[in-house]
């Protein structure tokens, strides 16, 4: 289970492109006599920040501390900005340049439905960079992370200097980015591109295989610890170095309106990793966010409570790869919706043919299948010095691909035993000649009123046998 942070101790530093939004609402009754569009009588505006100042308003909604930096006019659009900013306790500290005017997004909305958009706009051409350099220099040191929110309009013209100040003074610097040159990104934290801005700068993706293969190398090329990609209904994939790949699922259930539901990503992970939260964990959190602002109309905001709620309703299970206190909540949430737990346990070391037969077996006798394996001390303690062949995270990794496998755990006692009582599965396999009683770990599975299985495996197929077979080829001529 995913509990969220107090965001009140965090601070968080924006630099981007700031905007203001404005909203003009009003009835449709008629079509217009002079072209064939509905005539909106307006009634009602709103105004939000936008852009970058729509991060700043999703980290302070939650609670913490901001410092937003950009470039605007010298305009009445500016003040309107700046007071709608201040008023949520954003500090601000805007370039302020006379001869450009502030960005500017005009909505007419109609019955909930908008009807144009009109944007004042003209970038911000020939700024002196040095400017937010300066001032982000001043603020560097009093804040956790930083967050470049890139619309590619003008403010963030000189980004590998500002990611320097930042990894200069240990920060963690959190990327929207835009365009196709990512060069800008290297040495990056974390890139949040959606896929169609992914694939814009990789190629079109066919797969998730695709992805990852592209992602990683992208990754490698730009010195980037992670990109988590924005997939819409199929979700996010996270890919982090030296880690597995993660796909998580969408927790949208009715999507209204999209607009500023990349903005709630980046803010909700940069406050969630500001309070020490794992990067896995705190995208969880901020996908759950995504899926609350959706369901609002025009750019909006998520609070604790609206998360922890989705949070609730949509409750996170870690696959693949987990450590023991990952998986003990992952098992308490499946139990919660009636699913039942097999455990199997091995070292896994050349995985064949059949390995996966008897783990595609063991995972049909229930809802959910894990394996756990010994560490590499345990296997040379079991098969000897020249064991195993692959190591513990070659050997979890390739568990960890396998369809029927949902969590892959490694135990470093000699015996399973303590994880499975500690774990208490509904049924625990072992294959072979085992006898059910002596199995470790069975006396707890029967105590708690699970089942002991015993499956056999495909004839002439063991990880000795191949090995050996290897050794016996290479002393052919």
């Amino acid at each position: 289970m995913i509990d969220l942070p107090n965001f009140n101790t965090i601070r968080i530093l924006i630099i981007g492109d700031i905007m203001l939004d404005r909203y003009w609402h009003g009835q449709t009754r008629r079509i217009s006599p002079e072209a064939p569009v509905p005539v909106v009588k307006v009634e009602d505006e709103d105004l939000r920040a936008g852009g970058a100042g729509n991060v700043a308003l999703n980290i302070a909604h939650l609670g913490g501390q901001v410092d937003l930096l950009g470039v605007t006019g010298k305009d009445e659009m500016a003040q309107q900005l700046e007071k709608v900013l201040q008023q949520k306790q954003v500090n601000c500290h805007f370039h302020k340049v006379d001869s450009y005017s502030t960005i500017t997004k005009l909505r007419v909305i109609s019955r909930h439905q908008q009807l144009i958009r009109l944007d004042f706009e003209d970038g911000f051409p020939d700024i002196d960079p040095t400017v937010l350099q300066q001032k982000a220099q001043a603020l560097i040191n009093d804040v956790d992370l930083v967050i470049l929110s890139d619309y590619a309009k003008g403010t963030l013209v000189d980004i590998p200097a500002l990611i320097k100040i930042a990894t200069d003074a240990g920060k963690k610097v959190l990327i929207d980015p835009k365009g196709t040159d990512y060069t800008n990104y290297h040495g990056a934290t974390l890139l949040t591109p959606n896929c169609a801005e992914f694939e814009q700068v990789v190629g079109e993706c066919q797969n998730n295989q695709e992805i990852e293969a592209k992602g990683r190398a992208l990754m490698d090329r730009l010195n980037i610890h992670a990109i988590l990609i924005t997939r819409g209904e199929m979700g996010m994939t996270l890919l982090e170095t030296d880690q597995p790949v993660r796909h998580i699922p969408t927790s949208a259930r009715e999507v209204f309106d999209v607009t500023g539901a990349g903005d709630t990503v980046i803010s909700v992970i940069a406050s969630a990793l500001a309070a020490k939260m794992p990067l896995e964990a705190a995208i969880h959190v901020a996908n759950a966010a995504a899926g609350v602002v959706v369901g609002k109309l025009g750019t909006a905001v998520a609070d604790a409570d609206e998360i922890r709620h989705a949070l609730n309703q949509h409750q996170v299970i870690h696959q693949g790869i987990v450590s023991e206190e990952e998986l003990k909540n992952a098992i308490q949430v499946v139990r919660q919706q009636g699913e039942s737990i097999v455990l199997t346990n091995g070292c896994f070391d050349i995985l064949h043919a059949g390995h996966v037969t008897y783990l595609e077996q063991a995972s049909r006798l229930g809802d959910r299948l894990i394996v756990a394996v010994n560490i590499d001390q345990t296997v040379r303690d079991l098969k000897g010095e020249e064991r195993p062949v692959n190591n513990l995270k070659q050997r979890m990794t390739v568990l960890a691909a396998l369809g029927c496998v949902d969590w892959v755990v490694p135990f470093s006692e000699p015996t399973p035993e303590r994880l499975i009582c500690d774990l208490a599965p509904d049924f625990l396999v072992k294959g072979g000649d085992n006898e059910a009683d002596k199995i470790p770990g069975a006396k707890c599975v029967k105590a708690s009123g699970g089942r002991v299985e015993i499956m056999s495996f495909l004839k002439h197929h063991s990880t000795t046998k191949t090995i050996e077979k290897i050794l016996d080829n290479n002393k052919k001529p």
